[in-house]
C-alpha cells in the first residue's frame, strides 16, 4: 500500500447554492474566513487548520440533500490563471499572475 502524502493547501475557491433559507448563514461564515469575489463566490488564504475550522462552521448549516458547496484547494494563489468576461464591479484587491 503506498503512503499517501498530504498536501498543505494554502489557498481556497468557494462556491454555493444553497437553499435562500441558509443562504445568509453560509454568507456569513465564507465572508468571515475569505473575501467575498462575486455573488455566492470566495476566494483567499486558506491554511489547513483554518479550513477544518471553516468546514466545521458550515457542516450544521449546510442540508447535504438541498444545498451544494464546493471548496477548490490550491497549494497558493500562484498556481492557476484568471480571465474574466463581461462586467466586473470591483476590484478583489489581489494580484493573481496569469
Amino acid at each position: 500500500m503506498a503512503n499517501k502524502k498530504n498536501l498543505n493547501y494554502n489557498y481556497a475557491f468557494v462556491f454555493y447554492d444553497v437553499n435562500e433559507k441558509r443562504v445568509h448563514k453560509v454568507f456569513k461564515v465564507c465572508k468571515k474566513y475569505l473575501s467575498h469575489y462575486q455573488n455566492s463566490v470566495f476566494r483567499g488564504e486558506m491554511s489547513p487548520s483554518k479550513l477544518i475550522r471553516f468546514r466545521n462552521e458550515l457542516k450544521p448549516i449546510i442540508n447535504e440533500e438541498e444545498d451544494f458547496l464546493c471548496i477548490i484547494k490550491l497549494m497558493n494563489d500562484n498556481v492557476f490563471g484568471e480571465e474574466t468576461l463581461g462586467k466586473k464591479d470591483k476590484e478583489t484587491g489581489e494580484t493573481l499572475i496569469l
